[in-house]
This record gives structure tokens, C-alpha cells and sequence, in this order.
């Protein structure tokens, strides 16, 4: 039996991030990873892009948060987004513009030439849209290793092929046992456990808070014409599709968010058919071929705002959980937040309260 000041169970984007933080800040910390590489699920499949609309007015504060750091580090490359309305919905884009602006987002309305200029081949209903010209691609999989390396360095375990099998708060620490067989203990437990979150909860003893997840389906096409260096990444203001370039490529969504258990999600052929239903209504581009397709979870609280802190009625167990698709463009300033409640910091740059796990209580 091994003692540890923390077991963080999940090594996607959340859990890695968490476990840096914490070992950097001199805690032991224990990474549990129940697939045979960290991020897998998840964290593995995400099409991530840096924008600050994304999310509303409680996720816009840890976007911006979290800029710095992902700039700094060269996780990002500028792209620009396009938020696409249709004739008839210029009101509705006129409140998106004015809704984001008041947050301080920076927004600018798009018209006629301006607008074909950014994508060419669009088609005549497309009348106006929304640029946010600050936006950026993100590289998963360093931002990813650059957690799990850092963790590392500051002597946190990792430990994959690990599932929690097992929780017992006993004694003030946690009793722990891993479907490998491993064992260990933990003054702390935090759920980071992404579309497993409410079951880790149940074997901890804790209500579970309604984590759902969500499926999200990707297609990479090669279209005539490739798609520009320079299109930004364009999203229909009612939320059918998305599309943006990947070299060459095209990486297409229908913005699907279907229901799911907890697994190893698989594309539905219907959804990428829907899919490239919607592009071809939005530009003149002919399809080639589909080169790939993958689906992933995105988990998702009741209320669409991710969870932060101690359980309300179980003592030692954290939640970090249900950031949706906005966890890794929040990771800087979320797993910030969330180490400084775990550890009890003062904090006094953001207010904690909308995130707490008590909101549901």
C-alpha cells in the first residue's frame, strides 16, 4: 500500500493538469489512467480550437485566463472564427455580437464581400457573420504531454492500465484499489474522470451530479477546392456544423452532442453523412473523399458549467469534472482553480462559487 497526499483519477487534459499542479506545489501526487495511454477517451480526439464566444459568460473568464499560458508556451496558432448567419437571423447575430462584446470579447459583423473574402464558395443565404479575429488552433497532444511531463518531473506517479476498481474513505484516507490489482491510499481522491465521472462518484459513496456525456463526431475530407491556409474556423450560429482546415484537409463536424454511456465511442455513418449534408449547403466545395472519422465524449454537467471542489457530503473527494468541449482551452486557468480549492489557497482572482459541486446539493 502505497501513500500518497493525492490519487487524481483520469490523465486526460483535466487530470493532467490537475496532477502538475499539484505536485509542483510539493504534494505526492498518484495519476490513475484506466486505458493503456493517458487521454485516450477524450483529450485524444479533440478538434481544440482557442476561442473566447465558446462556452458563455462563466467559461469566457477562464478562456481568457488561460490565453497567456497557451500562447506563451506555443500551443497556439492564430486562426481566425467565423460564426456564419443565415438571411433572417441577423437579429439573432446581432445579439451573439453584442452579448460577447459586453464581455470583452473582441467581435466584428461581416458582410457581403468581407465575408465571401473569408470563405470562398459560399453560398448566397449566408448573409452575415460574426469574426472573432483572436482566435486560435490549439496542439492537443503537446499541451497534453506538456502536463503529463511536468507532473512527472515533479514526482507524480503515473499509473495507466489502472482503473479505480475500488474506494473506502477510512481512517481520513482513502483506501484505493485499481482493477490491475495495484492498492493505494490518499488523503484526497479527485475525480477527473471525464465521461466517468458520476461512476467513480458512486464508488466513492457520492451522489452522482448528472455528468453526461456526449457524443462529438469528426470527418476529414479532401474537397476541390482544398480549403484556404487562412479560413478561419467557421461555426453556424444555430450550431449545425463546423468546419476548418487541417493542411490540406478538411475537419468537418455536425456539432452533434448525442446522448452516450461511458465508452469507447465509435462515429455513426449517419451523423457524417449529416454532416457533409450541411457543408454542401453552406459552400459550392465538391467532396472527394472522406479520408477519417472519429467520434469522441464531451461530458457535460447540468448545467453546462464545469465542476470545482469538494464534495458537499463526501470529506476527500474533489471534483474536477464536466468541462464539456471547452477543457482544454480552459486547462491553464482550470486546473489553476482547481488545485488552488483542493489545496485551500486564497483565491482572488475569479469567483469559485458558480463552479462548486454544492450548486447541485
Amino acid at each position: 500500500m502505497s501513500g500518497y497526499d493525492v490519487a487524481v483519477v483520469g490523465a486526460g487534459i483535466a487530470g493532467a493538469s490537475l496532477a502538475a499542479r499539484l505536485a509542483e506545489a510539493g504534494r505526492r501526487v498518484l495519476l490513475i489512467e484506466m486505458e493503456d495511454r493517458p487521454g485516450y477517451h477524450t483529450t485524444g480526439r479533440s478538434a481544440a480550437f482557442w476561442h473566447e464566444t465558446l462556452g458563455g459568460p462563466l467559461i469566457q473568464p477562464l478562456t481568457v485566463a488561460s490565453g497567456e499560458e497557451l500562447r506563451s508556451g506555443g500551443f497556439l496558432a492564430p486562426r481566425a472564427a467565423l460564426n456564419l448567419a443565415e438571411a433572417g437571423d441577423e437579429a439573432a447575430l446581432d445579439a451573439f455580437i453584442a452579448a460577447n462584446v459586453a464581455l470583452g470579447v473582441r467581435v466584428e459583423r461581416l458582410t457581403g464581400a468581407a465575408l465571401a473574402a473569408r470563405v470562398p464558395g459560399l453560398k448566397p443565404g449566408w448573409t452575415s457573420g460574426a469574426l472573432e479575429p483572436d482566435g486560435a488552433d490549439i496542439d492537443v497532444a503537446a499541451l497534453h504531454q506538456h502536463y503529463l511531463a511536468r507532473a512527472r518531473q515533479a514526482g507524480c506517479e503515473v499509473r495507466c492500465r489502472a482503473g479505480l476498481a475500488r474506494a473506502d474513505w477510512r481512517g481520513g484516507h482513502w483506501q484505493l484499489a485499481m482493477a490491475d490489482g495495484s492498492t493505494a491510499e490518499a488523503g484526497v481522491l479527485a475525480n477527473a474522470a471525464g465521461a466517468w465521472a458520476d461512476q467513480v462518484a458512486g464508488l466513492a459513496g457520492a451522489r452522482p451530479l448528472g455528468i453526461q456525456p456526449k457524443r462529438r463526431t469528426i470527418a476529414v475530407l479532401r474537397t476541390n477546392p482544398a480549403p484556404p491556409a487562412d479560413l478561419p474556423l467557421t461555426i453556424d450560429l444555430a450550431g449545425s456544423f463546423y468546419f476548418r482546415p487541417d493542411g490540406a484537409r478538411l475537419w468537418l463536424s455536425p456539432h452533434d452532442e448525442t446522448d452516450s454511456e461511458a465508452c469507447d465511442a465509435a462515429p455513426e455513418e449517419l451523423d457524417v453523412a449529416i454532416a457533409i449534408d450541411r457543408m454542401e449547403q453552406v459552400v459550392d466545395w465538391k467532396i472527394e473523399r472522406v479520408e477519417a472519422r472519429w467520434a469522441g465524449l464531451r461530458s457535460f454537467a447540468p448545467d453546462r458549467v464545469p465542476v470545482f471542489g469538494f464534495d458537499p457530503a463526501v470529506p476527500g473527494l474533489f471534483w474536477c469534472a464536466g468541462q464539456g468541449g471547452v477543457g482544454i482551452q480552459t486547462a491553464p486557468a482550470a486546473s489553476r482553480l482547481a488545485a488552488q480549492l483542493l489545496l485551500g489557497e486564497r483565491i482572488d482572482w475569479i469567483d469559485p462559487a458558480p463552479y462548486a459541486p454544492a450548486r447541485f446539493a
